[in-house]
């Protein structure tokens, strides 16, 4: 497996946590916490869960793979649906700075951080018939990861600023279609 490869494959999986980072970035409250904590702290948590991910799926192997291979996309809709429905809803009530910042807890980060992260867990497989390009690859991917990751909250948390409306309708609707893209993409593709 070429460096190129990996290199492609950890793009396509990084894209999710980009799409994810932008719509947290278009909701964070502006002046809550110096602006690097929040997307560093993101990225951190999405880079280990997609290093963690393929490790995950390469040490259960193919017993387990396929167990997993089922059932992520409906945990990835679920999650995602959850944390998009709550974000719409915290939305539609009285516009608080402490509804927004419920949406940063570190339970709200590490559930998108599983969520975006269960495609990670199949793409372990892959690197059974190539153990000596596992670390380079679980390296590759939890960089990629971070930097999707930093830069999409960055741009978010840019374009949120200039935008006057309340952006976290906008933005939970877009993690419930990330969502509703994984499961169909899961469904068909097993």
């Amino acid at each position: 497996m070429s460096l190129l490869t990996i290199i492609l494959l950890a793009v396509g999986l990084a894209m999710d946590c980009f799409a994810v980072s932008v719509c947290k970035g278009l909701t964070s409250p502006h002046g809550y916490v110096p602006r690097y904590i929040k997307p560093l702290l993101m990225a951190l948590l999405f880079g280990v869960f997609h290093a963690g991910m393929p490790l995950i799926g390469y040490f259960a192997g193919s017993l387990f793979a396929s167990f997993f291979e089922r059932f992520a996309p409906w945990i990835a809709l679920v999650l995602l649906g959850f944390i998009g429905g709550k974000m719409i809803y915290d939305s539609l009530k009285e516009d608080n700075q402490e509804a927004h910042l419920a949406d940063f807890s570190l339970l709200s980060l590490l559930s998108l951080a599983f969520a975006t992260s269960m495609d990670t867990l199949a793409t372990g497989v892959i690197f059974i018939p190539h153990p000596e390009v596992l670390w380079l690859a679980v390296g590759v991917i939890a960089l990629t990861c971070f930097l999707f990751s930093f830069t999409g909250f960055v741009i978010g948390h840019l374009v949120g600023a200039r935008l006057r409306m309340n952006v976290t309708i906008l933005g939970g609707a877009i993690l419930i279609l990330i969502g509703v893209k994984i499961f169909v993409e899961g469904i068909l593709c097993s």
